[in-house]
Protein backbone atom coordinates (compact mmCIF):
# COMPACT_ATOMS: atom_id res chain seq x y z
CA UNK A 1 0.00 0.00 0.00
CA UNK A 2 1.39 3.35 -1.05
CA UNK A 3 0.82 6.38 1.10
CA UNK A 4 0.61 9.82 -0.37
CA UNK A 5 3.47 12.04 0.65
CA UNK A 6 2.51 15.36 2.24
CA UNK A 7 2.48 18.37 -0.07
CA UNK A 8 5.77 20.24 -0.19
CA UNK A 9 5.88 23.64 1.42
CA UNK A 10 6.98 26.41 -0.97
CA UNK A 11 10.24 26.93 0.92
CA UNK A 12 11.18 23.26 0.53
CA UNK A 13 10.73 23.51 -3.25
CA UNK A 14 13.35 26.25 -3.45
CA UNK A 15 16.73 25.07 -4.60
CA UNK A 16 19.10 25.64 -1.70
CA UNK A 17 22.23 24.77 -3.68
CA UNK A 18 23.63 27.96 -5.12
CA UNK A 19 25.14 27.68 -8.61
CA UNK A 20 26.95 30.90 -7.76
CA UNK A 21 28.28 32.93 -4.84
CA UNK A 22 26.27 35.97 -3.66
CA UNK A 23 28.48 38.94 -2.76
CA UNK A 24 27.11 42.12 -1.14
CA UNK A 25 28.47 45.28 -2.84
CA UNK A 26 26.01 47.97 -1.70
CA UNK A 27 27.72 51.37 -1.52
CA UNK A 28 31.03 49.71 -2.44
CA UNK A 29 31.02 49.44 -6.25
CA UNK A 30 34.56 49.86 -7.54
CA UNK A 31 35.37 51.06 -11.06
CA UNK A 32 36.46 47.50 -11.90
CA UNK A 33 33.17 46.02 -10.69
CA UNK A 34 31.26 48.70 -12.57
CA UNK A 35 33.10 47.74 -15.78
CA UNK A 36 32.23 44.05 -15.22
CA UNK A 37 28.55 44.88 -14.74
CA UNK A 38 28.48 47.09 -17.82
CA UNK A 39 30.04 44.23 -19.81
CA UNK A 40 27.44 41.76 -18.50
CA UNK A 41 24.55 44.03 -19.47
CA UNK A 42 26.10 44.83 -22.85
CA UNK A 43 26.80 41.18 -23.74
CA UNK A 44 23.27 40.11 -22.79
CA UNK A 45 21.66 43.23 -24.30
CA UNK A 46 20.00 43.87 -20.92
CA UNK A 47 21.12 47.53 -20.81
CA UNK A 48 22.57 48.36 -24.22
CA UNK A 49 22.89 52.10 -23.46
CA UNK A 50 26.34 52.53 -21.81
CA UNK A 51 25.32 55.73 -20.00
CA UNK A 52 22.34 53.99 -18.37
CA UNK A 53 24.53 51.01 -17.51
CA UNK A 54 27.04 53.26 -15.72
CA UNK A 55 24.26 54.73 -13.58
CA UNK A 56 22.74 51.31 -12.84
CA UNK A 57 26.11 49.83 -11.87
CA UNK A 58 26.40 52.36 -9.03
CA UNK A 59 23.08 50.98 -7.68
CA UNK A 60 24.33 47.38 -7.26
CA UNK A 61 23.30 45.73 -3.98
CA UNK A 62 24.59 42.18 -4.54
CA UNK A 63 26.30 40.38 -7.36
CA UNK A 64 26.45 36.69 -8.20
CA UNK A 65 29.71 35.13 -9.38
CA UNK A 66 29.77 31.72 -11.04
CA UNK A 67 32.31 28.98 -10.34
CA UNK A 68 34.84 30.60 -12.67
CA UNK A 69 34.45 34.00 -10.96
CA UNK A 70 32.47 35.75 -13.70
CA UNK A 71 29.49 37.90 -12.77
CA UNK A 72 26.29 36.08 -13.70
CA UNK A 73 23.71 38.08 -11.74
CA UNK A 74 23.08 41.39 -10.04
CA UNK A 75 20.46 43.09 -7.91
CA UNK A 76 20.22 46.88 -7.98
CA UNK A 77 18.22 49.38 -5.96
CA UNK A 78 17.50 53.08 -5.67
CA UNK A 79 15.17 55.04 -3.43
CA UNK A 80 11.87 55.90 -5.10
CA UNK A 81 8.52 57.13 -3.85
CA UNK A 82 5.47 55.36 -5.22
CA UNK A 83 2.76 58.06 -5.48
CA UNK A 84 0.09 55.99 -3.79
CA UNK A 85 2.34 54.98 -0.87
CA UNK A 86 3.98 58.41 -0.47
CA UNK A 87 6.77 56.62 1.36
CA UNK A 88 10.37 56.00 0.25
CA UNK A 89 11.12 52.46 -0.88
CA UNK A 90 14.12 50.78 -2.48
CA UNK A 91 12.99 50.13 -6.05
CA UNK A 92 14.71 46.82 -6.71
CA UNK A 93 15.71 45.17 -9.99
CA UNK A 94 17.31 41.78 -10.44
CA UNK A 95 19.03 40.29 -13.47
CA UNK A 96 20.57 36.89 -14.17
CA UNK A 97 22.53 35.93 -17.28
CA UNK A 98 20.33 33.65 -19.42
CA UNK A 99 22.29 30.49 -18.55
CA UNK A 100 21.57 31.04 -14.83
CA UNK A 101 17.82 31.50 -15.13
CA UNK A 102 15.32 28.82 -14.20
CA UNK A 103 17.42 27.42 -11.35
CA UNK A 104 15.10 28.64 -8.59
CA UNK A 105 17.60 31.21 -7.34
CA UNK A 106 15.52 34.38 -7.81
CA UNK A 107 14.02 34.33 -4.31
CA UNK A 108 17.18 33.31 -2.38
CA UNK A 109 19.12 36.02 -4.22
CA UNK A 110 16.38 38.60 -3.58
CA UNK A 111 16.22 37.64 0.11
CA UNK A 112 19.97 38.17 0.48
CA UNK A 113 19.81 41.56 -1.27
CA UNK A 114 16.82 42.60 0.86
CA UNK A 115 18.79 41.69 4.01
CA UNK A 116 21.75 43.80 2.84
CA UNK A 117 19.43 46.78 2.27
CA UNK A 118 17.67 46.26 5.59
CA UNK A 119 20.97 46.10 7.49
CA UNK A 120 22.23 49.24 5.74
CA UNK A 121 19.00 51.13 6.40
CA UNK A 122 18.98 50.05 10.07
CA UNK A 123 22.47 51.54 10.48
CA UNK A 124 21.40 55.01 9.32
CA UNK A 125 20.56 57.77 11.81
CA UNK A 126 17.31 58.30 9.89
CA UNK A 127 15.96 55.49 7.69
CA UNK A 128 15.84 56.27 3.98
CA UNK A 129 13.39 53.49 3.09
CA UNK A 130 10.58 51.40 4.55
CA UNK A 131 11.51 48.34 2.52
CA UNK A 132 11.80 47.00 -1.00
CA UNK A 133 9.45 47.59 -3.93
CA UNK A 134 9.36 44.97 -6.69
CA UNK A 135 7.88 45.34 -10.15
CA UNK A 136 7.67 41.84 -11.62
CA UNK A 137 8.79 42.17 -15.22
CA UNK A 138 9.13 38.42 -15.72
CA UNK A 139 5.87 36.95 -17.00
CA UNK A 140 6.95 33.58 -15.63
CA UNK A 141 7.38 34.96 -12.11
CA UNK A 142 4.13 36.91 -12.31
CA UNK A 143 2.17 33.79 -13.27
CA UNK A 144 3.89 31.76 -10.54
CA UNK A 145 3.39 34.25 -7.71
CA UNK A 146 -0.37 34.63 -7.50
CA UNK A 147 -0.81 34.76 -3.73
CA UNK A 148 -1.44 38.19 -2.23
CA UNK A 149 1.30 37.44 0.30
CA UNK A 150 4.31 35.41 -0.78
CA UNK A 151 6.04 34.05 2.35
CA UNK A 152 9.18 32.79 0.57
CA UNK A 153 9.97 36.36 -0.55
CA UNK A 154 8.16 38.05 2.35
CA UNK A 155 6.35 40.21 -0.22
CA UNK A 156 2.82 41.54 -0.45
CA UNK A 157 0.93 42.36 -3.63
CA UNK A 158 -0.10 46.06 -3.72
CA UNK A 159 -1.45 46.47 -7.24
CA UNK A 160 -0.18 47.02 -10.76
CA UNK A 161 2.32 49.52 -12.15
CA UNK A 162 1.46 51.91 -14.99
CA UNK A 163 3.10 49.30 -17.25
CA UNK A 164 0.55 46.71 -16.06
CA UNK A 165 3.13 44.74 -14.04
CA UNK A 166 2.62 43.27 -10.59
CA UNK A 167 3.89 45.47 -7.75
CA UNK A 168 4.95 43.89 -4.47
CA UNK A 169 6.47 45.31 -1.31
CA UNK A 170 8.63 43.71 1.31
CA UNK A 171 8.78 45.89 4.41
CA UNK A 172 11.81 45.86 6.67
CA UNK A 173 11.47 44.49 10.20
CA UNK A 174 9.94 46.92 12.69
CA UNK A 175 9.46 49.60 10.04
CA UNK A 176 7.54 52.70 11.03
CA UNK A 177 5.93 55.09 8.60
CA UNK A 178 7.83 58.24 7.78
CA UNK A 179 6.11 61.58 7.19
CA UNK A 180 4.34 61.30 3.83
CA UNK A 181 6.26 62.70 0.89
CA UNK A 182 4.42 65.66 -0.60
CA UNK A 183 2.60 64.80 -3.84
CA UNK A 184 4.48 67.69 -5.48
CA UNK A 185 7.81 65.98 -4.71
CA UNK A 186 6.81 62.58 -6.08
CA UNK A 187 9.34 60.64 -8.06
CA UNK A 188 8.05 58.55 -10.90
CA UNK A 189 9.05 54.91 -11.02
CA UNK A 190 10.91 54.39 -14.27
CA UNK A 191 11.43 51.05 -15.98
Amino acid sequence: MQTASPPLREESRLNTEMPFEIIPVWKDVTPELSAELIDLWSLTNAIPDPDKAVVRARQAVCIARNASGAICGVGTALVRVLPRLRQPMYYYRQFFAPEFRGQKQAIPFFNRARQVLQDYNAGLAEPESLGVLLELESKLLATHYTRAYEPAADSTFIGYSPRGLQLRVSYFDDTRLLPPVSPRRRKRIEP
